[in-house]
């Protein structure tokens, strides 16, 4: 039995345009026959603390909106000289909720920091009614000194990725979404919603 058979239309728990458009692009080769629909309901309070427990909020309270299986994701930057923040809080690490305000935030507290060291995290789920499937995949990198590149969001014009020598943000869509941790994760989950 594929994911579509299981699973024929899955709502895509965001109200982030940017994330929304990453989602559909690593998503739908590997969920043929799926429907993808954009979420426009309640925003739940994400208070968990971990990237995973924020995501199952998001995605249950997608499922009980819609009463569709629901995918959601949380994701952030943990930098390593900074104890592993902003972490959970990296999409409202300035209080403004403007990438880039959170980007000029953390080069102001990494200005004397010679330990670069990051990594992306992504926890991804999908939540329908009883049945859970969880995922979580990291992307080991470094935060660089200053913004590089047009493409991407958030904190990818700051992060270049182990074994590159341009930042997230200078990477087409296509060569990201292969090797960063959402493409990871939700290609692992997609795995699981076909076995």
């Amino acid at each position: 039995m594929t994911a579509a058979d299981r699973f024929p239309r899955i709502v895509l728990a965001t109200g982030n345009a940017h994330k929304l458009a990453e989602l559909r692009a690593i998503l739908e080769p590997l969920l043929p026959g799926v429907e993808l629909i954009g979420y426009d309901g309640p925003s739940p309070v994400e208070d968990g603390a971990t990237f995973l427990a924020n995501a199952l909020i998001k995605a249950t309270a997608a499922n009980a909106a819609t009463g569709l299986p629901a995918l959601a994701d949380d994701s952030g930057i943990a930098v390593t000289a900074l104890g592993g923040a902003p972490g959970i809080h990296s999409a409202r690490y300035a209080g403004t909720g403007r990438d880039d305000d959170n980007r000029a935030l953390l080069l102001s507290r990494m200005a004397d920091e010679a330990d670069r060291r990051a990594h992306f995290v992504c926890a991804a789920v999908l939540v329908a009614g009883d049945e859970r499937y969880e995922v979580e995949a990291e992307w080991p990198g470094e935060v660089l000194r200053e913004p590089e590149g047009d493409g991407g969001f958030g904190y990818d014009p700051l992060f270049q990725p182990s074994g590159e020598h341009r930042s997230a943000a200078a990477m087409t869509a296509e060569e990201k979404n292969a090797v960063s941790h959402r493409g990871t994760a939700f290609r692992a989950l997609a795995a699981q919603l076909d076995a």
